[in-house]
Order: C-alpha cells, then structure tokens, then sequence
C-alpha cells in the first residue's frame, strides 16, 4: 500500500509541496557513465599545482583511530567497530592451524586479527550511492538496475580517485569564539562569509572545504553523536555553487542534527550526493589544524576502495602551503 494512503490529505498536500521545491537527482555534466561527481575537477595540472606547494616538512593526520567502543552513527542499528584476534601465537601452540611441528610454534609467534565495522565508521568518505531520492541517486542510475544483492555497480568508493587538493579550513567555532558549537547550531551562508573573512580567504574552483565545530574536543565520549552542530542545505548550496569538490567536518554527520526539515531527516547529504555530486568527509580530526591556524593547505586523501560500498575509511592529511 502506498505511503499516501496512511496520512492525511492535510499531509498529502504538505509532501507534494514539498517535494516539489527540489528532491531530484542530477544528471551529471560529465556524462551519462559519470561516478565521481565534481572529484572530475581534480586533473593533472591540478594535481601538480598543489603538490608543488606542498610544505612536507609539516603533516597534520586529518584521522581518527578505530577502537572498540567508538563514537559512531549506529543509532540505525549499524555494526559498531569490532576487533578480535584469529590468531595468537599461544593459541598456535594449542590449535596449529598453519600444520607445523611445535617447535615452529615454539619459534615464531603467528599474529593475526578481523574486523567487522559499519563502512561509516570512524573518519570516512560518503559515496553518492548512500542518499538519492525514490530509487536514484546521482546522475541518474536506478535502484532497480544498479543494486544488486550485495551491493551497487555504480558510484562505490573503488572509484573515487585519490584527492589531490587546495584545502580550506573554515574554523566555525573560533568565528563564535568558543570550543565547540552550541547543540545542533545551523553553519549557513551567513556563518560560512564570515569565517571567510575572518580568515582573508577566498574559496576557489577545485576546493576541499572543510568545518570546524569543535566537535572533536568531545571525542571519544558519546556527546559527540547527540545533536551534532554542523551544516545546514543553505551552507551547502552556497559552498557547492563556488565550486567545492568535497566537503567536510569535524562531527559525525557534516550537517545539523536533528534536521529542521520535516520530511528529509538528511537535507545535506541528499543535496550533496544526490543533488550536487559532492562527496562527503566525516569525522575528520581538524584541532591540530585550527591550534596552528592553518587555513589553507594541501589536501591529500585517499579512501579503501570498497567495490559498490556507500562509505568506506580514508586516512586524510594536510601540508601547510609554501
């Protein structure tokens, strides 16, 4: 039966108009095979221009670590991180699992872990494939062709290229004058002009934007999911029309939570996947970044190439520019 059929005609009335204001999937002006968006921006000229401003003297490590009892989205019901061993070499003295002699266990003490986690787990890239709008996502492909029964054929992390670069920081909570951001404060146009200014930066064609919050300060504790500060559709139309490529932030869902849309519990996710063709980072670690006031740096990340994954690890850093 369908949703209609369960709500009011007051409600019907409120979802059409709704609806209608945006909530369609765009076909890519790369093409109709297109899977990567705006990430077509980074090239070879681009990748040498900022490679060759690259200050290596200095690294910042844009990650976190993963540990069993983490921060992470796993109010869905989601596999939080675990870790066990497989092996140890005590136990390959008991089992013998490679089939040696006990002196050979004796001698080399064998190793060996797995992991299960949630592909959003910890700091991560989001796919275009994880939000579209009734049964598409980005440039078009359909639930109905695409999505097999283990995973999609379009738009997973295995093709992401490696990013190569300009990266900002937009320090948001220093624009406020405080550690962290208020409990699910809007980042919006507004906000995102003034760290700008602030800073005496411009955004540029071909850009990593990423936002402070302050939310790592709360890492690891538990706060860090609960109401997360953070950007709102307005912010992220503004950063999407000057060009960025991927974006970015600090806490655990890039946008505002709880939504303050009444239909789309993810208007920021939905317009960037599905809508702009943006990327998006999450839980990136930017303290180090913001205690030594680095603004404007090179980017460079590269996610796990999960084929038809909706998300996937990446371990992000970045050079101060000479």
């Amino acid at each position: 039966m369908c949703v209609a059929c369960y709500v009011d005609e007051a409600m019907k009335q409120k979802i059409i108009a709704y609806n209608a204001e945006f909530h369609e999937v765009t076909r890519s002006p790369y093409g109709r095979d297109d899977e990567i968006g705006m990430l077509n921006l980074i090239d070879a000229q681009s990748r040498s221009a900022i490679v060759s401003r690259a200050d290596a003297s200095k690294v910042f490590d844009l990650s976190v670590d993963h540990f069993v009892g983490m921060p992470g989205w796993f109010g869905a019901g989601d596999q939080p991180y675990q870790i066990w061993m497989t092996h140890t070499p005590a136990g390959e003295v008991v089992a013998n699992t490679m089939g040696v002699s006990l002196e050979a266990n004796m001698l080399v003490g064998y190793s060996g872990d797995s992991i299960s986690m949630y592909t959003h787990c910890g700091t991560h890239i989001d796919t275009f494939n994880h939000f579209g709008y009734r049964g598409k996502i980005f440039n078009e492909f359909t639930e109905k062709e695409h999505l097999g029964s283990r995973a999609w054929d379009r738009c997973g992390a295995e093709k992401h290229p490696p990013i190569f670069a300009r990266g900002v920081l937009l320090d948001v909570a220093a624009l406020h004058g405080v550690s962290v951001l208020p409990p699910s404060h809007a980042i919006g146009e507004d906000d995102i002009k003034a760290c700008l200014k602030r800073q005496d930066l411009a955004l540029r064609p071909g850009d990593v934007v990423l936002l402070r919050t302050g939310q790592m300060t709360l890492w690891p504790d538990m706060a860090f999911v609960r109401n997360t500060p953070g950007l709102n559709r307005q912010g992220a139309e503004f950063l999407a029309k000057h060009g960025a490529i991927m974006i970015g932030a600090d806490n655990l869902t890039l946008e505002q939570t709880p939504a303050a849309e009444p239909l789309n519990f993810f208007p920021v996710h939905t317009y960037l996947l599905a809508e702009a063709g943006i990327p998006i980072l999450e839980m990136a670690n930017l303290e180090e970044l913001a205690a030594e006031g680095v603004h404007e740096f090179a980017f460079f990340g590269a996610c796990i190439k999960l084929r038809g994954a909706t998300g996937a690890p990446m371990r992000p850093v970045a050079m101060p520019l000479r």
